[in-house]
Order: structure tokens, then sequence, then C-alpha cells
């Protein structure tokens, strides 16, 4: 068949490194930048040796990446190249920087924003991202003698309303406190539902010192959701939180 212009060649067509010959051996291993390639056929492969085309079949042979010719070679032969062609008879593998976007039939939209999935669709990177930051800071000093988890006047509480039911949501809560000689439980709370230990919640502490919880919750819901700093006394003792007149919160939404 005619063309116009430059004929179209199907296969990816790769020069072998060179190879140096040893005296009275035959078979040696075709690479391609290091790394072994094997043909189709040994009809896939033009070899020359001394400036003279071999005879696939007779004047070599080919099996995996290695290329047997019919006699040994001795010092002085020079095998001057070898090419594989590929696939000549089907489409085989493209030739590096052959294959544009345009040619891909995966689904989605392709962009810079968008990356090629594992099910050949085109997605938006959205794993690990931080979607929104909600926090809310407390300079009251607050005060309680219950022996169960209260909110101590409202103190620390953020809302937050999850974009998606598969996103996290991560709490920080950080401030000071005060128990004097009994033991201080502190919890965070989603809505009623205490995130920590029904009884010692997730921190005791004694004395006075600096005071912080984290913790990763999956609420899937995309309602408003409230997080609360919860605190309890161990015993009759009044404890303090905020002693040095500031406590903060924040609830960020990490999309999945």
């Amino acid at each position: 068949m005619a063309y116009i212009g430059r004929e179209p060649q199907i296969g990816n067509f790769q020069v072998c490194d060179a190879i140096s010959v040893v005296n009275g051996q035959a078979t040696y291993t075709m690479q391609v930048g290091g790394i072994n390639v094997s043909p189709e056929t040994a009809n896939h492969v033009l070899c020359s040796v001394n400036g003279i085309l071999q005879r696939s079949g007779s004047s070599f042979t080919v099996s995996s990446s290695s290329i047997t010719f019919a006699s040994a070679l001795v010092t002085g032969d020079v095998i001057d190249f070898i090419q594989i062609l590929g696939n000549v008879l089907d489409l085989g593998v493209p030739s590096d920087s052959t294959v544009s976007l345009a040619k891909l039939t995966a689904t989605g939209t392709k962009s810079s924003s968008t990356f090629l999935r594992g099910d050949n669709t085109f997605a938006e990177a959205g794993g690990g991202k931080i979607l929104q930051v909600v926090t809310a800071t407390d300079t009251t000093l607050r005060t309680t003698t219950s022996n169960s988890f209260v909110t101590a006047s409202n103190t620390l509480s953020v809302d937050i309303t999850p974009s998606a039911t598969s996103s996290k949501i991560l709490i920080m809560v950080s401030t000071s406190v005060h128990q004097g000689a009994v033991d201080m439980y502190s919890s965070i709370f989603r809505d009623s539902t205490n995130l920590g230990n029904s009884t010692t919640g997730m921190t005791k502490d004694r004395a006075e010192n600096g005071m912080a919880i984290h913790i990763v919750d999956s609420p899937n819901s995309t309602s408003q959701i409230t997080y609360q700093l919860y605190i309890r006394s161990n015993g009759s003792t009044t404890i303090y939180l905020n002693t040095a007149s500031f406590g903060s919160i924040t609830a960020m939404e990490i999309g999945a």
C-alpha cells in the first residue's frame, strides 16, 4: 500500500545495547538501557554481524532475552547491531510519548487537576484534604464538683457540618486545669456521645498543669454536630478549668 509522506510504523522499535563478543561464545543477552528485553520471536529481530545481516531461524535463534548464533563467535567478530521490531502484526507496545490524553477511553474530565484511577476514570484529588476548620476559645474560669461528666457552663464548644458522610473530624482541645487533691477527668463529646471512656474520659489530671486532647472522629453524618469538652471530679472537691484564662477547641473536616 502506498502512502503520501512517511509510512506509519507499528511496534515498539528498540536498538539493543552494544554487545562485546566473547571468543567461542554463541549465546548473548539482549538489553536496552541495561534491562533485559524479549522479542516476540526471532523474526522480530534484525541482527548484523561483521557487516552482514543475519537470517533469523538459521543464523540465530531467540529464547526470551537470549540470542544464540548458529556458530560460536570468535575474537575479531563484531555484532554491529541488534534491533527489535516489536510486534509488527498488531499495535504491540506503543513507543514512548506517543499516546495523548485524547486517545484514552477513560471516563470523567481530563484536566490538570484530575488523575487517572485504577478503574479507568478521571477524578479530582480529594483524599486527605482539610475541607473546613472551625475553632472557638473560652477565657472564663470554669468550675464543677460533679462526679458525672458536665459541660461546666458550656465551655469549649464548636459546631461543624460535615460536607460528606465519609469525612473524618479531627478535634483538638487545649486549656489549663487545677484540681487540688482529687483526680479530674476530661473527655470530648459529639453531641451527647462520649468519645472517650464512659468513666475516665480521655485524660486524668491532678495538681495544676496544661491539658491537651485530640481525637479523630468518624461521625458518618452531614448534619450539624457539636463537639464539646466535658469534665468531672473524682470527689466532692471543686475542680477548675481555664485557670490561665484561656482555652481553645478546634474541629477540622478531613476529606476521605
